[in-house]
């Protein structure tokens, strides 16, 4: 391709990625003042539930009911990778590797290979604004 076609295509790629993050954030404008209008009707909606005492409620248009979620996490890490450790628990972290960490590592031992390790390599384009 000549460098006249590569000048169009770099601009034309430019031009959709504004676009893009353009459609993007006006979706998420959008969307943050919807969720906002969600959250005050699930507010009343539970503060009925605690009211009334009830945990469910039927309504012709749906039916809502409250549940408790709960959400586990630490702010010491150290402390709870060495509980895992000493428990034998990893069951209690997800699996997925770290990847930064994982590059790192194989960067610096690259005689270790981790048994199952799958690596996946593609090749990526970057285009910059001038």
């Amino acid at each position: 391709m000549a460098n006249d076609d590569m000048e169009r295509l770099v601009k034309v790629f430019v031009k959709i990625r504004d676009k893009k993050a353009e459609v993007a954030r006006e979706a998420k404008e959008k969307e943050a003042v919807l969720e906002e209008q969600l959250s005050m009707i699930r507010a009343k909606l539970l503060n009925y539930c605690k009211e009334n005492g009830i945990e469910k409620v039927g309504t012709e248009s749906g039916t809502f009911f409250r549940s408790v979620k709960t959400r586990y996490g630490t702010n010491d890490w150290g402390s709870m990778h060495k509980f895992i450790l000493e428990h034998g628990l990893p069951e209690l972290l997800d699996k997925r590797i770290n990847q930064g960490n994982m590059k790192q590592f194989l960067e610096d031992n690259p005689e270790l290979l981790p048994p199952g390790l799958n690596v996946d390599r593609e090749y990526a384009v970057t285009v910059r604004r001038k």
